[in-house]
């Protein structure tokens, strides 16, 4: 196996949504191989060789133990949502959960956490990977197509070191997503560390808003004309549709 890529400390694949149009978890979607869909989005992030956190809101979705056995190396783990030691809103929490999740950021700002908390995983990188499981699009896919987007300097690696103890403002584009032109995707993107401290302080200020917080901080990058069948799957229907395209690809 390959060494861990210089600028990316980990991925985490957000597998907690409720998914009622679908009628199941999209994670345990089964694609026509026969595989889940967490198994999938697992197998092609292990390509990149940097620890998996699977966030699933408590779920506890299991990943196929011979995917897990042919890689004892690798990190593989579940991890749980940030939960706000106080909220000064009460009234914009009860607004915002009107289901049993709190919405992405709180998975994103608990993967962020472990990763900047861990000295070895950030001595040589700088970005946190996010891909959902609303989508086809391949963490490798993903990866390539926005890793010519970012850059690693010194001044990076010590804000993340300062982030550890000190609240710093994220500078620059520290978001990196697709776009369709109308629409950004947040959930399929590179997430800089150092935005840790101000994610985490916009949630414990009762916010959850995913476009509010990302959208000053973000460089866009047109998505790949073939993968929009891919993502933002809903209904079954849909699913069915992105499994063609993948196999039609």
């Amino acid at each position: 196996m390959d060494s861990p890529l210089p600028s990316l400390a980990g991925i985490v694949i957000l597998a907690g949504g409720n998914s009622r149009r679908m009628g199941t978890p999209k994670a345990k979607l089964t694609l026509p191989t026969t595989e889940t869909l967490l198994d999938y989005h697992v197998r092609q992030a292990i390509k990149l060789n940097v620890p998996i956190m699977i966030a699933d809101n408590g779920r506890s979705f299991t990943v196929d133990a011979e995917l897990l056995a042919s890689n004892p190396e690798l990190s593989i783990s579940h991890i749980a949502d940030y939960r706000s030691a106080s909220i000064s809103d009460n009234n914009k929490i009860e607004e915002s959960n009107t289901s049993t999740t709190d919405g992405p950021l709180v998975a994103i700002e608990s993967a962020l956490q472990i990763l900047v908390n861990d000295a070895t995983a950030t001595e040589q990188a700088s970005w946190l990977m996010v891909i959902s499981c609303d989508s086809l699009i391949t963490a490798h896919d993903l990866w390539q197509e926005l890793n010519p987007y970012i850059d690693t300097t010194a001044e990076d690696m010590a804000a993340i070191q300062a982030s550890v103890q000190s609240t710093i403002q994220a500078v620059g584009k520290s978001i990196v997503c697709l776009t369709d032109n109308e629409h950004l995707y947040p959930l399929l993107g590179l997430y800089r560390l150092s935005i840790e401290p101000d994610l985490r302080a916009y949630i414990d200020n009762g916010e959850r808003k995913v476009m509010t917080f990302i959208e000053p901080i973000t460089q866009a990058v047109p998505v790949v004309k073939e993968w929009l069948p891919l993502t933002n799957f809903n209904t079954p229907e849909d699913f069915e549709r992105a499994c063609a395209a993948l196999y039609d690809l």
